[in-house]
C-alpha cells in the first residue's frame, strides 16, 4: 500500500510537462564557481602574478584573462569536465550525464582552438590541481616573467 502511494506522488511531483520543465533548467545559469577562482585569486596575489582580468568578455567565458600576453585560463570541474581524478562519475541518470560531459569537453576543445586561431594562449586546468599542481601548470605555459 505504502509503495503504491509512493510511486503516485513520485508521479505527480512535477507540476510541469517534460518539455517545460527542460525549458526551465535551460534558462538555469550557473554564478560561475567561485570556489575555485578564488583559490586561484590567492595564488596570484602571493605570487605578484599581475595583469589578470575576471569576466572578461572574450568567447569561451574564460575564468581569468591576461590582456597583455594574451593567455586565457578556465579552471575546468573535474565533475562538469569529466576529469578522471577521483570518484566523479555520476551514479544515477549515467546516459543524461555522459552525453552532457562529452558536450561541455567538445565544446571545450572548440573554444580552446578557437582562441588559439585567434592568436592566444589558452591555459586549461583541472579544478582538483588547485591544491596541488597548480605552479607546475603555470611554468609549463608562462614565463615569470610575462606575468610579474
Amino acid at each position: 500500500m505504502i509503495f503504491v502511494l509512493i510511486l503516485i506522488i513520485n508521479k505527480m511531483a512535477d507540476s510541469f510537462t517534460k518539455e517545460q520543465r527542460s525549458e526551465i533548467m535551460r534558462k538555469v545559469k550557473s554564478d560561475r564557481n567561485r570556489s575555485t577562482e578564488l583559490k586561484l585569486i590567492v595564488f596570484f596575489r602571493s605570487n605578484g602574478i599581475k595583469g589578470w582580468r575576471r569576466n572578461y568578455k572574450l568567447f569561451g567565458k574564460p575564468d581569468f584573462v591576461f590582456l597583455k600576453i594574451k593567455t586565457a585560463v578556465f579552471v575546468d570541474g573535474c565533475f562538469w569536465h569529466g576529469h578522471d581524478c577521483r570518484n566523479t562519475k555520476p551514479q544515477t541518470n549515467q546516459d543524461y550525464w555522459q552525453k552532457k560531459i562529452a558536450r561541455n569537453r567538445k565544446r571545450d576543445r572548440m573554444v580552446s582552438k578557437t582562441l588559439k586561431l585567434r592568436g592566444w594562449r589558452v591555459i586549461r586546468i583541472w579544478e582538483c590541481a588547485l591544491n596541488k599542481k597548480l605552479p607546475a601548470a603555470f611554468k609549463r605555459n608562462v614565463s615569470a616573467k610575462d606575468l610579474g
